[in-house]
């Protein structure tokens, strides 16, 4: 037994860099690995669904970063740093999955990380959808400005109310009692005419001719007159003071409109791209139903390689792996052992000392 143990692992096996690196992308011990050949395929596959999740992390964070800082470098860049620590994430936790224990051990040990990698899913997946709907998404994006500009416009238009309506008030109530003083002219003019014509009214006399009827009408008309015209003088320099306060406000909000609309049209960043595409998928079912098809192939991408451990059995990198982590165990148990031995003998030969 002893001399087919030593043959198995004197022999030389040999890894293709290619395979090496799918291995260290596992997250495999690369010196248990090069002794166990049989689960080559196995880590390397595990090893091409990490590296592969991290591109797609890379590439998503990268799209995501460029909707929000408009700069390809700056995207280039933290996409990369995003998708190195997606890919450092997925390694260590399939690496941190043992196949030790009872089955029941090894799920409820599993779940955690199944959770961590469906929100990991979800994340990288997001960016990704807006890309592939990015049409759609910009014609939303589109409705939703429009539809943001008619509520500031609402909004304006109730401000305008509540802050030129006293002048406006003021205002009317002036031109009424000009509408007052200018009704009183007229019907003075009016009944004038009808005594020169000679019409019979209960105000006019009936006679034909300018007569001294007619000269008290033109005297009272005169008067109304006056008295009008001295109105509207008196009120012209308020009537100028409240068009002015009116045409400022209107002014002091059409600016305000005009700079709250121009931040309207730059509606296009990430959590407004992320809005249309939750809009686009409750107004389309297609559209709803494409998203969530992509988004649970992302999940599957990410928490199939725990997956994969989980359901694979038991082989011969496990047992390696876990007689190395027990050699360890073992040895470090052995020299804390020793080391309280010698303690414990060096602390009696001191009291015997001082007995002495």
């Amino acid at each position: 037994m002893k001399k087919t143990q030593s043959i198995i692992n004197q022999t030389d096996y040999k890894i293709n860099w290619f395979q090496k690196f799918l291995m260290i992308c596992s997250g495999g011990n690369i010196h248990i690995l090069r002794k166990t050949p049989s689960e080559w395929n196995k880590f390397s596959g595990i090893g091409g669904i990490v590296l592969f999740t991290a591109v797609f992390a890379t590439l998503s964070a990268g799209y995501a970063m460029f909707t929000v800082f408009d700069n390809i470098w700056t995207s280039i860049g933290f996409g990369i740093l995003w998708g190195l620590m997606i890919f450092n994430l997925d390694r260590y936790i399939v690496s941190s999955i043992k196949k030790t224990g009872t089955w029941w051990n090894q799920i409820f040990m599993a779940i955690p990380r199944l959770i961590l990698a469906t929100f990991l899913g979800i994340i990288i997946s997001k960016p990704l959808e807006l890309k592939i709907f990015e049409k759609e998404v910009n014609k939303q994006l589109n409705t939703i400005i429009q539809r943001n500009k008619k509520v500031l416009q609402g909004e304006m238009n109730g401000r305008i109310l509540q802050q030129s309506g006293p002048f406006e008030t003021e205002k009317k109530q002036i031109s009424e009692k000009i509408a007052q003083y200018q009704k009183s002219y007229d019907s003075a003019s009016v009944e004038l005419e009808k005594e020169i014509l000679g019409t019979k009214t209960g105000l006019t006399s009936g006679k034909v001719g300018f007569g001294s009827n007619a000269k008290r009408k033109q005297e009272l008309k005169e008067q109304r007159r006056q008295d009008l015209e001295n109105y509207q003088k008196q009120v012209a320099p308020r009537l100028q003071y409240l068009d002015k306060e009116i045409s400022k406000v209107y002014t002091n909000l059409e600016t305000e409109r005009k700079s709250t609309e121009t931040f309207e049209d730059k509606f296009n960043g990430f959590a407004a791209r992320l809005q249309a595409l939750d809009e686009l998928g409750k107004n389309s079912a297609i559209i709803g139903l494409a998203a969530s098809f992509i988004m649970g192939l992302f999940i599957c991408l990410e928490i199939s390689p725990v997956l994969v451990k989980l359901i694979s059995h038991i082989g011969p990198y496990d047992h390696l792996l876990e007689k190395t982590e027990n050699d360890f165990r073992l040895y470090a148990k052995e020299k804390i052992e020793k080391g309280n031995a010698a303690t414990d003998f060096r602390i009696d030969d001191f009291k015997d000392k001082l007995k002495e």
